[in-house]
């Protein structure tokens, strides 16, 4: 398991090889990366807080979590925090194991617990200020589905 909250951008590739590397005699890898995106163009940067120490310690839970639901070999959570530009990678996930049905579902539901209940908060800044971004109903709803 590794799980890094850093200011740094990262290299998607070299942290996909680098994962994969790690997990020797698996027959499946799931990645996923969030990016920034500026969904109405007015927005010039987020940027997102948390609290270093219970951050680490929630997505630690959350990661073992999913190891004992599904038969995961390795689990990556990279997350970054900081200012950032529309169109740089935010996070990443990554998922291994003997099989593809538990990287996928492991992957999933790291995702939705990311959207929903890890604890970080994102401000949005645009030409008419700053705002900090709600919570949405429908990642609620996503979340729900794992019970």
């Amino acid at each position: 398991m590794d799980i890094r909250v850093q200011e740094a951008p990262f290299d998607y590739g070299a942290e996909t090889a680098r994962f994969t590397d790690t997990c020797a005699g698996v027959g499946a890898v799931v990645t996923f990366c969030g990016i920034v995106r500026n969904d109405g163009g007015a927005m010039d940067a987020m940027e997102i807080e948390h609290y270093p120490g219970m951050t680490e310690r929630a997505l630690t839970q959350i990661a073992e979590e999913a190891g004992q639901r599904w038969s995961l070999e390795g689990c990556l959570i990279l997350h970054r925090y900081g200012r950032m530009a529309p169109g740089e990678k935010i996070m990443m996930v990554a998922t291994a194991s003997r099989h593809r049905a538990d990287a996928f579902a492991g992957a999933d539901f790291l995702m939705d617990y990311l959207k929903s209940r890890a604890p970080f908060w994102k401000k949005e800044f645009s030409g008419d200020g700053a705002a900090w971004v709600a919570a949405k109903d429908e990642d609620e709803a996503a979340l729900g589905r794992w019970g």
